[in-house]
């Protein structure tokens, strides 16, 4: 078994589309490439700026906790290297990632290309702000940590629809799944404990000087 789809399963995955897409999605495609020997290890791996990739069995429970049946407008908020995003752009009908650096940008758009993968759409901005222009949104996925859902993610959410974030100020978080119902975002339940970077933006924490 491959050793990314055997850490989503001891880490409590079960949706087949989720352990299809990690097979089908190779993260040595989106690696830096003095790493690609540690692609295939359940760990984080350092990119620039002092951010780090998502640990992969993370990114597996948080992508199921989204329960994305193919149709769906997503958008995820810190693209990295693009691996994430891979996985979304196979589960979902259309994807937007904002990414905060453009030379992480840049890096993920070549690496999404070079691996064929389509309707994705990498954006360099403020990824607190959202994608006002596409929303609405059916899901959300929030690969930094802040203490609340910032509003005009809330906002760009579609009645029904699913975000993930992880809440909390950096370092030690819960990776909740909230649901838009009514106009209202309810947390639904945890769905494990984390370390992620800080949110870094207008909605979120301000940019270190």
């Amino acid at each position: 078994m491959e050793p990314l789809v055997a850490a989503a399963l001891a880490a409590g995955v079960r949706d087949e589309r989720v352990l299809d897409a990690l097979r089908a999605i190779p993260r040595a495609a989106f690696v830096p490439e003095h790493l690609v020997d540690l692609a295939d290890v359940d760990e984080p791996l350092p990119i620039p700026h002092g951010q780090v990739t998502t640990q992969p069995s993370l990114v597996a429970k948080m992508v199921e906790a989204l329960a994305l049946e193919g149709s769906e407008r997503v958008l995820e908020v810190g693209t990295g290297h693009g691996w994430q995003t891979a996985i979304l752009g196979r589960l979902a009908d259309r994807v937007y990632s904002v990414e905060r650096y453009d030379d992480l940008a840049r890096t993920a758009r070549e690496s999404l290309v070079r691996f064929g993968v389509q309707d994705v759409e990498v954006v360099v901005g403020d990824g607190s702000e959202g994608l006002p222009e596409h929303a609405p949104f059916d899901a959300v996925l929030v690969s930094a940590a802040f203490p609340s859902v910032p509003a005009p993610l809330a906002e760009q959410l579609a009645d029904g629809g699913r975000l993930v974030q992880p809440i909390g100020r950096g370092g030690s978080e819960d990776v909740t799944l909230f649901q838009r119902k009514g106009g209202e975002l309810v947390a639904r339940r945890a769905v494990t404990g984390a370390r992620f970077v800080p949110l870094v933006g207008r909605h979120g924490y301000p940019p270190e000087r």
